[in-house]
C-alpha cells in the first residue's frame, strides 16, 4: 500500500463549516464506488464525528479523511482531532445514553457499531483523537493476510496546495516487511513527483538491504527535485529491524517507552549521496513501535505524555503526535508502525 496524495482536511472552528464538509465527502465516498448504504454509514460516522466536536470543544477541531486502496479492497479512514476538555474515561462514554454534553449519548456507540474498525483516546485537558475505518466490502467477507506489523501513517499537505510532497509505502512479504517514507523537496507538484518517482522506484526494487534500496531509488529520481527518505525493514523471522536514511526524516524505536534514534546520512536522493551508505541494526520485539516523521511535524514529541497510548492502534499514537507536533508550513508526514 502506499499513498503520496495525503489527506483531505476540515478545520471546523465552528458549525456552519460542517455541512460544507459533509458534502464533500459524501461526494468523494460515492465516486470511490462505495454502495449506498455503505455511503450512508459512513454519512452516520460523519455527522456524529463532526457533532462531537462542535458540541465538546470551545474552538471545535480538524477531521482529516482520506479513501486508500487495498490489494482486494478499499477503506475509507477518518480521523477527528481536538484540543477540547477531554474525558480520562473514554470507554465509559461509549455507552448509550452517557453524555458530557445533556445530549442523548448515542454517537460514540453508534460510531463503533457502524465502523469496521474504531479507537478513541482522549485525557483531560488534552483533548480527543478518535480513528475510524470502513471498508467497501467488509473484511468478515474477504480473506486477509494477517501481518505481525501494523503500519498506520498521516500525511497532510501544507495549507494551499492540492498534493502532498510527502509519501510512503509498506511493501508486506513472507519473511519482512519494508517501509519508505520520504519528503520531496519543497512542496507542491514537483515535491509530489518526486516522491512518486522514489515510491516506484522502491516497489520495484529486488535488493535486499536499505542502503542498497536507497541507492536505487537515487538513481532512479535524478530527473526529479529530488527527496530525503528513510527506509525499514523488518525481519520476522531475525527479529531485527535495519534501518537507513538520507537526510532529515525522523527515525525512532520504541520498546516501551525507552527508545532509540536512528541518525541518518546526510544528502539527497537524485542529487548527491554519500557512497559510505551504512545499515544500522536494531532488535526487535513483539509490542515495539517504530516511528518515522517528515520535517513538518516538530522534532521535540514525547509520548510519556500519553498516558498508556502504547495499548492502542499505532494510529491514535500517530494521530495525537501529530495533533500537537504539526508545524502547518511544509507537507506533514508521520508513521506509526506495531509489532503484534
Amino acid at each position: 500500500m502506499d499513498n503520496s496524495a495525503g489527506f483531505i482536511s476540515y478545520r471546523l472552528e465552528e458549525r456552519s463549516y460542517v455541512s460544507a464538509a459533509k458534502r464533500d465527502i459524501h461526494s468523494r465516498v460515492v465516486a470511490a464506488g462505495f454502495s449506498s448504504k455503505t455511503a450512508g454509514e459512513i454519512d452516520i460516522i460523519i455527522a456524529e464525528l463532526t457533532s462531537n466536536l462542535i458540541k465538546h470543544t470551545p474552538h471545535g477541531g480538524e477531521i482529516i479523511y482520506r479513501i486508500t486502496g487495498l490489494p482486494y479492497n478499499k477503506v475509507f479512514e477518518v480521523f477527528s482531532l481536538d484540543n477540547g476538555f477531554g474525558e480520562n474515561d473514554i470507554q465509559r462514554m461509549l455507552k448509550d445514553g452517557l453524555s458530557s454534553a445533556n445530549t442523548l449519548g448515542h454517537g460514540l456507540g453508534a460510531i463503533q457499531r457502524l465502523s469496521d474498525h474504531f479507537q478513541i483516546y482522549s485525557m483531560k485537558g488534552w483533548g480527543t483523537v478518535a480513528f475510524a475505518q470502513k471498508y467497501m466490502v467488509s473484511p468478515s467477507l474477504k480473506p486477509s493476510a494477517k501481518t505481525p506489523v501494523i503500519v498506520r501513517a498521516i500525511q497532510e499537505n501544507i495549507p494551499g496546495e492540492d498534493v502532498c510532497g510527502d509519501g510512503y509505502a509498506v511493501i508486506h512479504k513472507e519473511n519482512e516487511t519494508q517501509i519508505f517514507l520520504g519528503d520531496g523537496l519543497g512542496h507542491g507538484l514537483e515535491a509530489n513527483i518526486a516522491v512518486k518517482m522514489a515510491i516506484e522506484a522502491f516497489r520495484s526494487c529486488t535488493e535486499k538491504r536499505p542502503a542498497d534500496i536507497l541507492r536505487f531509488i537515487h538513481e532512479k529520481v535524478k530527473k526529479s527535485r529530488g527527496l530525503v527518505a528513510a527506509i525499514a525493514i523488518l525481519n520476522h523471522q531475525e527479529k531485527v529491524w535495519t534501518l537507513c536514511g538520507v537526510g532529515n526524516i525522523m527515525t525512532r524505536v520504541y520498546t516501551g517507552l525507552e527508545y532509540k534514534n536512528y541518525m541518518a546520512h546526510n544528502g539527497i536522493l537524485g542529487l548527491n549521496v554519500s557512497h559510505t551508505l551504512t545499515n544500522c541494526e536494531i532488535p526487535a520485539e513483539r509490542f515495539q513501535t517504530l516511528i518515522m516523521c517528515s520535517d513538518g511535524i516538530k522534532t521535540k514529541w514525547d509520548i510519556n505524555k500519553y498516558v498508556s497510548i502504547l495499548k492502542y492502534d499505532p494510529a491514535i499514537l500517530a494521530a495525537s503526535i501529530f495533533k500537537d507536533n504539526a508545524r502547518r508550513t511544509d507537507d506533514m508526514s508521520i508513521l506509526a508502525a506495531k509489532i503484534i
